[in-house]
């Protein structure tokens, strides 16, 4: 089926008319820090300052704060119940592509690992709509990371900007069902296909950062006992948790009950590793120093995930680096871990 277009002036009706079927998301700086937040049917002014949001839009299946079910104590034992479903699936609009590649990576875990029924239940009925990063930051290293910032296979429907219009790409069945239940949209020519291609090709070209990961499981491996090489690491490292509560992947998580009297809640938050208590036991805290906690972080997401699932758990969307308000690099550490071919006695 031939691709179509939709004009910058009518997004505006066409998130209304998603809107009559899901809960539309979009980026919105309304709390004051760029997030995917419930659009209010009228503001399409993230069209001409997005980039990218600060919070990523994970949130939306795994939120910073999560009702897991309450319970209330009776006479013949505890009494629980589920929290409340959404009325409505959850659309996604202005996913970039690293963001939704660091869905799919998250779905590895949530899924493939241990099925969390939280995550999927949100995951499995949204509609996640790409648009094509044109002004990547300096910060961004996604194409090194196998992200192209103007394509995605991990959306259901892709968004080109093509000048005046958005070339809307059909990825999965479920895009292709909801194109085809949606008005207002014009076949695209061979015209807007070839500026497409242009404005994908400007987009990578764009992307200057580079990162080389050869080896890099092998060479983490390799330097895990090199105390010495981590504590040099670590040594400006705050430990404020910015870079990975504002990761797309990562996903720790603390698990709390809230009492008042014979009721209560239990919900799960966002937690770090980064974070002194996140290992802390009765009898001992198995990370305590910092130096362990940043190699934690570290080797998580380039030794320890692709151990496991094959892939990195990193897309290059470059938030740790330019939120970090120390200036701490994930690029610069990754490239300076020793090219060694065993562990340093």
């Amino acid at each position: 089926m031939a691709n179509k277009k939709v004009n910058k002036k009518d997004i505006t009706g066409l998130l209304k008319e998603w809107g009559q079927q899901f809960a539309v998301f979009a980026p919105s700086r309304e709390s004051g820090v760029a997030a995917m937040a419930e659009w209010d049917g009228k503001d399409t002014s993230f069209l001409d300052w997005y980039r990218n949001t600060v919070v990523p839009p994970k949130a939306s299946f795994l939120p910073p704060m999560e009702e897991m079910f309450r319970f209330q104590k009776g006479k013949e034992g505890y009494n629980i119940a589920p929290p409340p479903k959404a009325e409505r699936s959850q659309l996604l609009f202005d996913v970039r592509p690293c963001d939704a590649r660091a869905m799919a990576i998250l779905d590895m875990t949530f899924e493939q690992a241990l099925e969390d029924p939280y995550y999927l239940s949100k995951r499995k009925s949204a509609i996640l709509v790409g648009l094509g990063c044109t002004n990547p930051c300096e910060s961004c290293f996604c194409t090194s990371m196998g992200v192209s910032p103007a394509e995605s296979a991990d959306v259901d429907l892709m968004l080109i900007d093509i000048g005046d219009d958005f070339l809307v790409e059909e990825v999965t069945a479920k895009g292709k069902e909801l194109i085809s239940k949606t008005s207002g949209l014009k076949e695209a020519t061979k015209e807007d296909e070839a500026k497409a291609k242009q404005a994908r090709k400007a987009s990578y070209d764009k992307v200057t950062r580079k990162l080389d990961t050869g080896g890099i499981k092998d060479k983490l491996l390799a330097s895990f006992d090199d105390e010495e090489f981590w504590e040099k690491v670590a040594a400006k490292c705050i430990s404020c948790g910015i870079c990975t509560l504002l990761c797309p992947t990562c996903y720790c998580f603390d698990i709390n009950d809230e009492l008042v009297k014979q009721e209560g809640t239990r919900f799960r938050s966002w937690d770090s590793c980064g974070f002194p208590n996140y290992t802390k036991m009765p009898m001992e805290n198995p990370r305590q120093e910092k130096w362990r906690r940043v190699r934690q972080k570290v080797c998580h997401k380039y030794e320890f995930y692709p151990m496991t699932f094959n892939v990195i758990a990193c897309t290059g969307c470059g938030r740790c680096i330019r939120l970090c308000p120390v200036n701490w690099d994930i690029t610069q550490v990754i490239e300076s871990v020793p090219a060694r071919t065993e562990a340093k006695k």
